[in-house]
């Protein structure tokens, strides 16, 4: 019985920081993420693309907004071209061994992208050195750099045209956040075109 006491205090505790940290991110992103949906917007109106990418469950992250983009999201449209560079094996390995895993989003980035185009690197910690490469070679390429980060921001305060910092240090709330401003990202593109 002590155990289940126990788990019943940890799962309010979890929905107590989770509404907590997104109170926070409301108020602190809520103008950054409009400006985000904006970029974006104009981006594929402009006939660029999206290019996401992060490691572990930012990867998953990465390939879950893609997905929205090119299938669907709140409604029926045409799909938006967005690419998790999470999702190539082939490319992930070889670029790894030939190259180390520090450049496996970067190359991609270099064969992918162009002028115009938006990279939304994904890191909890803004710290991910592959993620921080690939983010500094879009921008010399003219690339719009989108940060999903959390802590204080890390190194990805100073690659990115805007960064979207969760004002948690807990990695579980911040990828909730993350997720959650994708979906909101999803949404509202979806809800002007």
């Amino acid at each position: 019985m002590k155990s289940t006491k126990l788990m019943n205090q940890n799962i309010q505790q979890v929905f107590d920081e989770h509404i907590g940290v997104a109170q926070q991110t409301q108020v602190l992103l809520s103008g950054k993420i409009n400006e985000v949906c904006q970029a974006i917007l104009d981006c594929l109106a402009n006939g660029n693309k999206v290019l996401l990418f992060g490691n572990g469950g930012s990867a998953a992250d990465a390939q879950h907004i893609a997905a929205e983009f090119t299938g669907r999201f709140v409604k029926n449209r045409r799909s938006y071209p967005a690419i998790a560079l999470t999702t190539d094996t082939s490319a992930l390995t070889a670029i790894g061994n030939d190259y180390g895993f520090d450049r496996i989003f970067e190359r991609q980035v270099e064969g992918l992208a162009v002028t115009g185009d938006i990279l939304i690197g994904i890191s909890t910690s803004g710290n991910s050195a592959n993620v921080i490469k690939a983010l500094e070679r879009g921008n010399n390429m003219g690339c719009i750099t989108i940060g999903f980060s959390g802590n204080d921001g890390g190194q990805m305060n100073e690659c990115c045209t805007i960064n979207l910092v969760i004002p948690s240090t807990v990695t579980a709330r911040i990828q909730e956040m993350h997720i959650t401003i994708g979906h909101i990202i999803c949404e509202g593109i979806d809800l002007v075109c």
